[in-house]
C-alpha cells in the first residue's frame, strides 16, 4: 500500500490522475477540538483492481504541499468522486478556496437511482461492491503515526470500492438520462458560500423562543464574540460557551465582572480574562444598538387551519411519485414543504427542475381539485377528474 509523504511523489501521482476519466477522493480529518477540522489523511485513487492505482496521501508530513492535488481538482477534464462530499470539500476549500470540480457524490446519485435517503457508503459497498467493510477503524485518532494496518486498509477501502459504485450509479445515470438531476443537486456544494461561516450571521442558528428585537440584538453580539474568538482560537465555539450560556447572558445582560460571575452556566475559562471581556464588550454594544436596527427573527411558515387533510394527500402523492421515480422522497419534498404546499405557497423547489415534472406538477393539480387519487393493493394511482 503505497503512501505518499513527499511533494514530489504527489505530484506525480496527480499527473497520472490527470490522464483519467475520473479519480476517487475521501479524507480522515479530527474535529473535536478544533473549530476548522484538522486534515489527517487523503485517499485517492483511478480506475483499476483492488488496491491497483490507490493511494494514501499524508498531509502530516513535513513538507509536503498539496498544490499538485489542488491543480488536479481544478483539471476540468478528470471527475472527482466523493461520497457525502460536503465535509472533504469544506476542508480544502477553508485551506486553499478550491472545490473540486467537475464534481461527483454517490450518495447524491444514490438517491437519484432509488437507494434511499442519504445512503451510508457501507451499504452502498454491499449492494452494488458485493463486498463488506470492518468499520472499526472509523473513531480512530487518525493524528497519530504511524497508521496501523488496520487504519490503512480502511481508509483505502473508502476509494477503491467506490470506483465500482461510481461506474455503476454513472452508468444507471446514463441509462435513465438522469445526470443533469444529479447536477442540479450539486448546486449547493459546489457553492463557495456554504462553506463560509460569517460571525454577523452566527446568532441565527441560535434557537432562541423570545423573539423580541432587543433579545436578539443581544444574542446576535453575543454569538457575533463567540465566533470570531472561535475562529481566532481554532476552538469549538462550545469551548467558549455554549448556547444555553449564551442565552442566559442575553437575558441577564451582565455589565460588570462581578455580575458576569454569577451566571450559572459560563464555562470556568468564560469567567474571566480575554472571554469575559469579550462578552461585557457585546453586552455593552447590543445595549446600544437602535430599535430600527434591531435583528428580526426569521420569518415562520403558517400552517392554514384547515389544510391537514390536503397536506396527507400530498404526502400519499409524494410517496407514488418517488416509488414511480425510483427517488428518494426526500430528495423530491420535505414534510415542511409539503405543509407549506397545502397552504398556498409556490415558490418552493418541488415546482422547478426535474421535481415539477416528477411530482410538482401533480401536486399543483390535487391542490386545484382537478385530480384524484385511488389506491388498491398495489399501488397508488392518479385520477383526472
Amino acid at each position: 500500500m503505497k503512501i505518499i509523504t513527499k511533494t514530489a511523489d504527489l505530484d506525480a501521482f496527480c499527473k497520472e490522475c490527470a490522464t483519467q476519466e475520473y479519480v476517487t477522493v475521501d479524507t480522515e480529518f479530527l474535529r473535536e477540538r478544533t473549530y476548522y477540522s484538522k486534515l489527517c489523511l487523503i485517499q485517492m485513487a483511478y480506475k483499476g483492481q483492488g488496491n491497483e492505482n490507490a493511494v494514501l496521501i499524508d498531509p502530516l508530513s513535513n513538507g509536503l504541499s498539496l498544490d499538485p492535488l489542488y491543480t488536479l481538482f481544478k483539471n476540468e477534464s478528470v471527475v472527482k468522486v466523493f461520497h457525502a462530499a460536503r465535509q472533504d470539500l469544506e476542508i480544502f476549500f477553508v485551506d486553499k478556496g478550491v472545490i473540486p470540480s467537475p464534481l461527483f457524490d454517490t450518495q447524491v446519485a444514490a438517491m437519484v437511482c432509488g437507494y434511499g435517503e442519504q445512503v451510508g457508503y457501507e451499504t452502498l459497498v454491499r449492494k452494488i461492491a458485493n463486498e463488506g467493510l470492518d468499520k472499526s477503524s472509523r473513531f480512530t485518532d487518525w493524528s497519530t503515526r504511524p497508521l496501523s494496518d488496520k487504519q490503512k486498509t480502511y481508509a483505502i477501502g473508502d476509494v477503491t470500492h467506490l470506483r465500482v459504485i461510481y461506474e455503476h450509479l454513472k452508468a444507471s445515470l446514463d441509462k435513465s438520462n438522469r445526470a443533469a438531476w444529479v447536477d442540479e443537486e450539486l448546486g449547493i456544494l459546489t457553492n463557495p458560500g456554504t462553506y463560509i461561516v460569517e460571525p454577523d450571521a452566527a446568532w441565527k442558528r441560535v434557537k432562541t423562543r423570545n423573539g423580541s428585537g432587543k433579545m436578539l440584538a443581544y444574542v446576535r453580539e453575543l454569538a457575533r464574540f463567540r465566533e470570531n474568538y472561535a475562529q481566532a482560537k481554532n476552538i469549538p465555539r462550545n469551548r467558549v460557551y455554549k448556547d444555553d450560556a449564551l442565552l442566559e447572558l442575553a437575558a441577564t445582560k451582565p455589565s460588570g465582572m462581578d455580575q458576569l460571575k454569577k451566571s450559572r452556566l459560563l464555562l470556568r475559562d468564560a469567567r474571566g480574562g480575554s472571554i469575559a471581556d469579550g462578552i461585557l464588550k457585546a453586552v455593552k454594544a447590543a445595549s446600544q444598538v437602535k430599535p430600527e436596527d434591531f435583528p428580526k427573527a426569521p420569518v415562520q411558515r403558517v400552517k392554514k387551519q384547515g389544510t391537514d387533510g390536503l397536506a396527507d394527500l400530498l404526502r400519499v402523492l409524494l410517496k407514488a411519485s418517488a416509488e414511480e421515480a425510483g427517488v428518494a422522497t426526500k430528495l423530491i419534498c420535505n414534510t415542511a414543504d409539503l405543509d407549506a404546499i397545502a397552504s398556498g405557497e409556490r415558490d418552493l423547489p418541488a415546482f422547478s427542475g426535474w421535481r415539477k415534472k416528477v411530482f410538482g406538477e401533480n401536486a399543483l393539480q390535487l391542490c386545484d381539485g382537478k385530480i384524484a387519487l385511488s389506491a388498491n393493493k398495489d399501488s397508488v394511482k392518479i385520477v383526472k377528474i
